[in-house]
């Protein structure tokens, strides 16, 4: 728990509000105080006055319930209720920003391709510099932070939590994420939402008075990705069983209440503002060859060795990277990793840029069914130069575009039916996204409420399941494992680095 921040004092007010103007001079100090000095920063005592009136009615109102479950359960209840709010809010304050950012690119490259030179090295940079400075646990999806920080929370690891969740979580995710966006990174917005949604919920946790009725942080975080993800794709089924199967092992009838109310409540609230939308749209589905199990078991071999095979890359280049002892180092692999992108998208294929989503919409819903056979490299070979610079990003989008490249292409080479590649593509999709979160009951249901096809729920279960067997023969763990342990090893290491050294008090003889 943490102090109200209404019982600061007027000085540190003052000295808040001086340490805000004097830091105006530079970018450098304007973002320090962003990150770590908004939180603190005390309201007018007008404000003051008002809420703590507001407080002193809603308890005089609430008093009056007469039946002490019904009001323990309803406080138990409001928090997950008003962070699933914001949680909504902010999650479409993040997709216009992350839509706007890729739309700058795409502009860029219609006025002059060659411009990318410059813009991806300099974000790309940038990006990474950001996470570098100012939070270091921002790097990357966010979905391995939020596991580990599920993982150890506890009385005694708050330091340890506040370092993967919170305020400077949020803003340094968001700015880095769409720095990289505009600088045509292979990225995708989904795993940030996660991370962002759990640092929602886990500080409205903190706000909570001491007298509140006790909940679990754990639960609270759990619920937070829940929603995070719901709000991102527009599935909130998808949002509840990423939750079960994905953050945690705890018997699920403790927080199916909380889970099941806060996912519904930040999809309404993304709703309220964007309407109700399918993240990819109808593709056409009807009347299926009976002969397309075959096609769709080969593609879900395919992708989930693809999906699984880029996850062991991106922890292969990590692992190398460890070795670097010197900033420039890390300044020279970045700047390698953009002109990368762009050399291939000037001289290849402009198709290795973004999230790829366009390549899902173009496949599903227009005639050009069928991409390029280098397309599915350049789709991993994206996420692979993006992810690995250490700048935010997450790799949902990106697998299953990914993935869509993998079922088209393998709908080219035996020349199926329009409709047959359809089904192709979104095999694809659930087994490359199952390749790199060996979650198959995730992929099904979220690529299912993406286009709202469940006559084919069958098909896309067999390429989960299959597309999760196969992925075992090049790694056991998924991608978000192997980084879970990295972090939890990582901060531990510091952790103990920081503790002092007891020293054994000396007896003489």
């Amino acid at each position: 728990m943490v102090d109200s921040p209404w019982s600061i004092s007027k000085m540190d007010y003052v000295k808040q509000v001086g340490l805000l103007y004097s830091s105006l001079f530079t970018v450098d100090k304007l973002i320090f105080t962003m990150v770590y000095g908004l939180s603190t920063m005390d309201s007018t005592p007008p404000m003051n006055k008002a809420i703590q009136w507001l407080r002193l009615q809603l308890k005089r109102s609430f008093d009056r319930i007469r039946n002490e479950n019904l009001k323990k359960n309803a406080l138990q209840a409001i928090p997950f209720w008003i962070a699933s709010v914001i949680t909504g809010l902010v999650a479409v304050l993040y997709t216009k920003l992350f839509v706007g950012a890729e739309d700058l690119t795409v502009l860029v490259i219609k006025y002059n391709i060659w411009l990318l030179f410059i813009l991806s090295p300099v974000c790309f940079i940038l990006a990474w510099w950001l996470v570098q400075r100012y939070a270091p646990y921002a790097r990357g999806s966010g979905i391995p932070q939020v596991m580990a920080a599920i993982q150890v929370s506890s009385p005694k690891t708050i330091r340890v939590v506040d370092k993967l969740l919170g305020f400077r979580i949020i803003f340094i995710k968001v700015l880095s994420s769409l720095v990289m966006a505009l600088g045509g990174g292979a990225i995708g917005r989904e795993g940030p939402t996660i991370q962002i949604a759990a640092s929602v919920y886990k500080i409205v946790y903190q706000l909570l008075p001491k007298w509140w009725p006790k909940i679990a942080k754990r639960n609270m975080m759990v619920t937070g990705a829940a929603a995070g993800l719901a709000a991102a794709f527009n599935t909130p089924l998808g949002g509840i069983v990423f939750a079960i199967e994905e953050l945690t092992k705890t018997h699920f009838s403790y927080y199916k209440t909380a889970i099941f109310s806060s996912v519904i409540i930040a999809g309404l609230s993304a709703q309220a503002l964007l309407g109700p939308y399918l993240y990819l749209g109808y593709p056409k589905l009807d009347g299926l060859s009976a002969s397309i199990f075959f096609g769709v078991a080969l593609v879900a071999i395919i992708a989930g060795l693809a999906g699984s095979g880029m996850s062991k890359l991106i922890l292969f280049i990590l692992k190398l990277k460890a070795r670097f002892k010197f900033k420039y180092q890390h300044v020279l692999y970045v700047i390698g990793c953009a002109l990368a992108m762009v050399f291939l998208a000037i001289f290849v294929n402009t198709e290795v840029l973004g999230s790829g989503k366009e390549i899902m919409q173009t496949t599903l819903f227009t005639s050009a069914k069928y991409v390029h056979w280098y397309t599915p490299i350049l789709r991993i070979g994206g996420p692979l130069f993006s992810f690995t610079t250490g700048a935010a990003g997450g790799i949902f989008a990106p697998a299953l575009g990914a993935g869509a490249s993998v079922g088209s292409l393998v709908a080219s080479w035996f020349k199926v039916s329009d409709i047959d590649t359809n089904m192709l593509i979104l095999s694809g999709m659930v087994g490359f996204l199952t390749g790199v979160t060996r979650s198959p009951f995730t992929s099904v249901i979220l690529v299912l409420e993406m286009t709202d096809r469940h006559n084919v729920i069958f098909h896309l279960i067999l390429a989960g399941m299959l597309a999760s067997l196969v992925s075992i023969l090049i790694d056991k763990h998924s991608l978000y494992d192997h980084l879970k342990v990295q972090y939890i090893k990582e901060l531990t290491a510091v952790e103990e680095a920081q503790q002092p050294e007891q020293v054994e008090p000396r007896i003489d003889p």
